[in-house]
Formats: C-alpha cells, structure tokens, sequence
C-alpha cells in the first residue's frame, strides 16, 4: 500500500503540469533558463551570506501562486531530501566556532550562520527545481534541453532513469505484496530475504525496462522527444524571461534587504 501510494505521489508533478495556467503555457526552454538563472545566482552567495538569500523567496512564491502548485506537496518533497542538506552542514557549528553575530545576550557563531545559508540554499535551489517540473513536465524540459543545445544521447539518458523510476517501484510494490501473501507472522521477514528481494528487483527492472525499450523500438521510438504543446517564443515568454532574469540578476547584486532596512529605518527616523 505504502510503495502504490508513493508511486501515484511519485507522478504527480506530472498531472501537475498538465494544468492550463499562465505559467503552465509559457515556452519550457524559458522557463528552463529563468530556473538556471535562479539557481546560479542563489549557489552563488558566500557561505555566511543569509539576508541577502531573503527576496530570492519571491520567485518561488509568485509561481507557485499562478502555477497552482499545492503548497503542502511541495514542501512535503522538500522534506524527503532534506537530511543530505542537514548532514552536509552538521558539523559547521563544531568547527566554525568565531562569534559573527550578537543578537542580544544571544552570540551565533560562523558556523551556525552557514549551516542557516546551507540550509536556505538547498530549500531555494531543490524547490525551484520541483517547481520547474511542476509547471512544465519532465518530457518538455528534455525537450527544451535538447532544443537548447544539449546532447541528444544525454537528454534520452536522462528521461529514461526518470522513467526507471517508475519501473522500479512498480516492479517493488508487486514483490512486497507476493512476499507478504506469502509469508506467515515471523517468517519471510528477515535480512536474508530482504537481500533475495533486493537482487531480484535488480533482475526484473532491468529485464522490465527492456522490454519496454523493446516496444518503443516496435512502435517507431527514434530517439527524439515529442510532446503535445507545440514550443512557441511570444512575446509573454520574452517578458518572462528577461523581467525575472533581470530581477534575479538585481537581487544578486545589490543588497535589497539592507536597502529596504535603510528605507524603512530612514522613514521611520
């Protein structure tokens, strides 16, 4: 029950992106490069650097508005990649222990402040990616990359282990529910049949995923892409692309949080 209820969730960027919005009818390959754009420019900053990652919240937020992309799914497989962000600033607090900041009686040391910007960056940087598939689909963004420049054999390579995906969980839902109407309480449950299920998984996805290749090459598969939104640049896409690569691009350069501190503070004196 748990891996077919992680399948259906597994597709559901999918049947998200199929969605008829003004985000979701906007050419993928600019929607591809705002996203690069983004990304580039948030890994960019300096690992004490947390104000300065604050506006780049925006971008998220406004597509996830207009997409409308659930917000609670979203942050749910955030959350499911989380720990290798966690466990690659653990020990920042340990070894980077020079007083930065002083809020009060409160003393944050440097490494606390990057495990904060690490931290900031990976839920950016992985909810920006989650987004882009959201709003566009994993068959348009191949086929953006391929019509960008990108290899062919790279991009095919790619939407296929998208795809394995789906084979493997498919083929481990039907060997969990085989072993557990087979077994009885206490048997078929230890480490010795859990590495026979492991190795036979391997086997039947590998053999799964070839006869699926094999009926792609039967039905006429000749290693390009097609989809079903024709790719078109207007003028809306051209907005989109140049307004938030231009916004990004200003975010990243100026401080906007110091400046708005100062605006406010100036106002308020």
């Amino acid at each position: 029950m748990k891996i077919g209820s992680s399948l259906f969730d597994l597709g559901r960027l999918d049947r998200i992106s199929n969605q008829e919005t003004a985000i979701h009818g906007l050419d993928p390959r600019v929607k591809v490069l705002v996203t690069l754009v983004f990304i580039v420019a948030v890994v960019s900053f300096g690992k004490h650097e947390v104000s300065g990652l604050m506006p780049f919240f925006i971008y998220p937020a406004v597509l996830i508005a207009l997409a409308d992309i659930p917000l609670g799914y979203l942050f749910r497989k955030i959350l499911i990649v989380s720990p290798f962000a966690l466990m690659i600033g653990l020990f920042n607090p340990f070894l980077d222990r020079e007083i930065i900041i002083n809020l009060g009686p409160v003393a944050i040391s440097g490494g606390w402040v990057s495990y904060i910007s690490i931290m900031l960056r990976f839920a950016l940087t992985v909810g920006a990616a989650l987004i882009l598939i959201a709003c566009t689909g994993f068959n348009a963004i191949c086929h953006a990359l391929e019509r960008m420049g990108a290899p062919r054999v790279f991009v095919v390579q790619l939407l296929f282990v998208y795809r394995y995906l789906f084979v493997l969980t498919e083929e481990a839902s039907r060997m969990v529910r085989a072993r557990a109407l087979r077994s009885f309480p206490g048997k078929g449950t230890g480490m010795r049949v859990f590495g026979y299920l492991v190795g036979h998984l391997l086997l039947r996805t590998l053999d799964r995923a070839q006869r699926i290749h094999l009926a792609m090459l039967s039905r006429g598969f000749d290693g390009e892409i097609r989809i079903l939104r024709p790719m078109r640049f207007g003028i809306r896409d051209l907005a989109f692309l140049f307004g938030w690569s231009g916004l990004i691009v200003a975010m990243r350069l100026y401080d906007v949080t110091g400046l708005l501190g100062n605006l406010v503070t100036g106002g308020a004196g």
